[in-house]
């Protein structure tokens, strides 16, 4: 247990560093996400919400700093390695489902990393686990008959609620979304975000990079990025408009030691 009595951290950021062509992709980023916990993360394009969610989920190994998972660096293992990333599912804004395969196959993807290759071979071929699928198709509201139908057929909104369910079926422990409302109609952007929100409990955690400030309100901490660095951490309600204009560049800032 850490010293003030929380629980470990699911995820911790010890002072991360990335570096870019022109400047830090990251500049000594420290934070903590701990189970139960819905976070929203803010930032201007290019402020470096992509690298932070590539950084925790290991696919961006930082210059400096440590990344810990439940307090624990990354495992020396490959195997082990795997598994620790498998707890850690990602959806991402072009939602990388893979078209030449139906529903079903697009589902069992998620448990790959589980599975091996003698089963990922077999799901080419036959229906596998179909009760878990049409479980997880629920979850999200969508019909379990949709199994055996290739992706190409789906709607937009029925990619999306897909693209979910795919990372319920792996069952991870940390859900990472990086601006999966972007491009949305304002109605689905709200169903997804409720859909995202409810699957954020403990021992679930959830950070997820909005590009809209004004849908915050759900989450319970703010989290905002500029220039590389993390400039705010914070209650939604403490978000207020003179901020927002701040942290996106148009206002004066309030992070005077901020690079320039």
């Amino acid at each position: 247990m850490p010293p003030s009595g929380l629980p470990t951290p699911l995820l911790e950021l010890r002072e991360v560093t990335v570096p870019g062509r022109a400047a830090d992709r990251l500049a000594g980023v420290s934070l903590q996400l701990r189970s139960g916990e819905r976070v929203a993360l803010l930032g201007a394009s290019g402020a470096g919400k992509s690298t932070l969610l590539a950084v925790a989920n290991g696919l961006v190994a930082p210059a400096s700093g440590a990344v810990l998972w439940e307090g624990a660096p990354p495992a020396r293992s490959r195997r082990l390695r795997q598994r620790q990333r498998a707890r850690i599912g990602t959806l991402w804004q072009d939602l990388r489902l893979i078209e030449e395969l139906t529903v079903q196959q697009n589902l069992n993807a998620a448990r790959l990393a589980e599975w091996g290759w003698p089963k990922a071979l077999l799901n080419l071929l036959q229906p596998l686990d179909t009760a878990a699928n049409s479980a997880v198709l629920r979850e999200v509201d969508l019909d379990p008959a949709l199994l055996p139908q290739s992706v190409t057929a789906l709607s937009g909104g029925q990619r999306q609620r897909l693209a979910i369910a795919r990372l319920l079926r792996q069952q991870p422990t940390l859900l990472l979304a990086d601006e999966p409302l972007a491009h949305l109609d304002p109605r689905l952007a709200a169903e997804l975000l409720a859909l995202l929100l409810r699957q954020a409990t403990a021992p679930r955690a959830l950070l997820l990079s909005l590009h809209r400030p004004d849908l915050v309100g759900g989450f319970d901490r703010v989290l905002a990025l500029r220039a590389g660095r993390l400039v705010l951490d914070t209650p939604p309600a403490a978000v207020d408009p003179a901020l927002i204009q701040a942290l996106y560049g148009a206002g004066p800032s309030p992070w005077p030691d901020e690079p320039r």
